[in-house]
């Protein structure tokens, strides 16, 4: 929702389903939720089924399944061993530009999930957490910014020039991350999470994403008494100081695990933003707050 605000700023009328401090895993819409999709020019979606309680209402909302828009469309995803999947999405900003909105919807199929949705908590094996690297939300940016132009062309200019600020902005972000890490030692770059919500930070940022409390890419994953033992092992095997576990989750398991391993438990922000206000109110402060928590915790600063 923020980066969507960012490219539409006042030309658009935006209405965010999921609010400030809400799981997307396991979201439930409401009946005005409802209503909202149906009206709605457009409806901006993570993909790679991350929305997976609240997709098969918006398909069922009786808006066209063109107007359903994977955001995370090109972007290079993982899969649970850190693989590469190519997406054959072209995401030049240029071929964007001058795409019609079904035509962009085609070529972002795969994010959405095509027609043929697996709901199930792993996500088909593919990691739907992109927005934890700003080299992805650049990917996010052209999207929005190609279906609006191809929505409202009469704002094109207007549209162009947000999405340069913002890709500005986010290069800005990039650099920032790359300075405050560069004060964790090698060794100590060591990732423990709620659940497997790291892994587009760590491969852009130099982390190995080595555990989590929730063994998948979903907060509805359970672990068994083995999967927690485990991480066990693997905390104290790698010397792992925190484990960092994210506002939308509860924290009671990761607390219970925390105190068994005797290491800290820092507050993180994952699938939400703070309230306004607060230190993370927008995608970049949510973004260096986060990264100033995983240096404190690493480094013990």
């Amino acid at each position: 929702g923020d980066v969507v605000a960012n490219i539409g700023g006042d030309a658009i009328d935006l209405t965010t389903l999921i609010p400030v401090g809400a799981d997307p895993h396991t979201f439930a819409a409401t009946p005005r939720d409802i209503a909202a999709i149906a009206q709605a020019d457009v409806v901006f979606v993570n993909g790679y089924n991350m929305e997976e309680a609240l997709m098969p209402l918006i398909e069922n909302s009786g808006i066209a399944a063109e107007r359903i828009i994977p955001v995370s469309a090109g972007v290079e995803v993982l899969g649970f061993e850190g693989d590469h999947s190519h997406d054959d999405h072209d995401h030049s900003h240029e071929e964007d530009k001058q795409s019609s909105l079904l035509d962009l919807f085609t070529r972002t199929a795969a994010a959405h999930g095509g027609e043929d949705h697996d709901h199930d908590h792993d996500h088909g094996g593919v990691d739907p957490h992109t927005w934890m690297s700003p080299l992805n939300v650049k990917v996010w940016v052209e999207n929005i910014e190609a279906v609006f132009v191809a929505l409202d062309p009469t704002h094109e200019q207007q549209y162009e020039d947000n999405a340069a600020l913002y890709i500005e902005e986010l290069a800005a972000l990039d650099e920032y991350i790359r300075e405050a890490t560069a004060a964790i030692p090698q060794e100590n770059r060591k990732l423990v999470t709620d659940h497997q919500v790291f892994g587009y930070f760590a491969r852009d940022y130099e982390f190995d994403q080595v555990g989590a409390v929730f063994p998948g890419f979903s907060t509805l994953a359970e672990p068994s008494a083995s999967d927690l033992a485990a991480l066990q092992t693997t905390i104290k095997e790698y010397g792992v100081p925190a484990i960092f576990v994210g506002t939308t989750v509860n924290p009671m398991l990761s607390e219970r695990v925390a105190t068994d391993a005797g290491v800290q438990l820092i507050t993180i922000y994952t699938g939400s933003l703070s309230a306004a206000g607060e230190p993370a109110d927008t995608y970049l402060n949510f973004m260096r707050y986060n990264t100033d928590q995983i240096v404190k915790g690493l480094t013990g600063a």
